[in-house]
């Protein structure tokens, strides 16, 4: 039998429940998931007691948290932030005790969490590698068109420069290159690379972080067989045609890296946490606590998501059969 997704219940005065009941109606007949959260936040949901019973109900499943207080569609409250990150940590639980396939989690707010319950990570990303037991996790952003993975995440840009080593640098890419294949089956995946500068650096005269710490990384990567072009400059990487020669973008911060992508399919994206030890995906958008209730919420993210999630653990039970 297939394994369930793991559906987290992010912050229930979000957009999260309405999409998650959208993400059912359009999915209960080609994939399995249940949500972790309180009944009373999902209150078309019917309650389960195990991940195994995800598959036979008539209606989104739904494993139930004991929150503090009900939600306010909207408004912004400390008093859940306990009981969201219990719902990411469970979610976990399963997926290191092989109960699900893989997490997908809907959005939280930082400053929720970090108000409420005094969280003390950057975001979603580093909180999942704190738990899964690993010193780095990638950030993937990806859509049909492209998929990007900024090296720096959610640092200042006057930061970056300080952030960026050679080290994380190699990490990223290693990270990358074999999560490419474990986990999207491609046995020889393509990474292209973005300069730090405009015009990555213009031999040395917009910058010397080219020279000295992005090309001998490559140049060590690509001794060992790895398929990586670069450092390239960021403003002619992203056309169709230059699309066509890679399988990844790495970028070297933020927006570098999520400005394109989210130009070229806003409503698609999906954003998937690579160098875990179970599989996370999730939508690629925040809370929206300012259409949160009205029904209107797009749920066509977290479905790519929840397919994206199914699709991974399936290439990687493959990969792992293999080895």
């Amino acid at each position: 039998m297939t394994l369930p997704i793991a559906l987290t219940c992010g912050d229930p005065a979000g957009v999260g429940p309405e999409i998650a009941n959208k993400a059912y109606a359009v999915l209960k007949n080609e994939l399995s998931f249940f949500v972790i959260g309180d009944r009373r936040h999902f209150p078309k949901s019917v309650e389960i007691s195990d991940p195994s019973e995800a598959a036979d109900t008539d209606g989104l499943p739904l494993l139930h948290l004991d929150f503090i207080a009900p939600a306010v569609a909207g408004t912004l409250d400390y008093t859940n932030a306990a009981g969201v990150i219990k719902s990411i940590e469970t979610a976990v639980l399963f997926a290191r005790s092989e109960k699900v396939s893989a997490i997908c989690t809907l959005p939280v707010n930082k400053k929720v969490l970090v108000a409420g319950a005094g969280f003390a990570h950057p975001g979603h990303t580093e909180f999942l590698a704190t738990l899964g037991g690993v010193e780095t996790a990638v950030m993937m952003l990806t859509a049909p068109e492209l998929s990007v993975v900024p090296v720096t995440i959610h640092v200042s840009l006057e930061h970056v420069k300080t952030i960026l080593s050679a080290d994380l640098l190699e990490r990223t890419l290693r990270i990358t290159h074999d999560a490419l294949i474990r986990d999207f089956g491609l046995n020889a995946p393509r990474l292209a690379v973005a300069g730090l500068n405009p015009h990555a650096g213009e031999g040395g005269l917009m910058g010397r972080e080219e020279i000295e710490l992005i090309v001998p990384i490559l140049d060590k990567l690509r001794a060992e067989g790895f398929n990586i072009s670069g450092p390239l400059p960021a403003d002619t990487m992203f056309h169709s045609p230059a699309r066509s020669k890679y399988d990844v973008a790495v970028c070297m911060y933020h927006d570098q890296a999520l400005i394109p992508i989210k130009t070229l399919n806003f409503w698609a994206g999906v954003n998937i946490t690579l160098g875990l030890p179970f599989i996370r995906t999730s939508p690629d958008h925040g809370t929206a606590f300012d259409i949160a209730g009205q029904g209107i919420a797009d749920p066509t993210s977290l479905i790519e998501a929840l397919r994206r999630a199914r699709d991974m653990a399936n290439a990687r039970a493959v990969y792992n059969d293999k080895h």
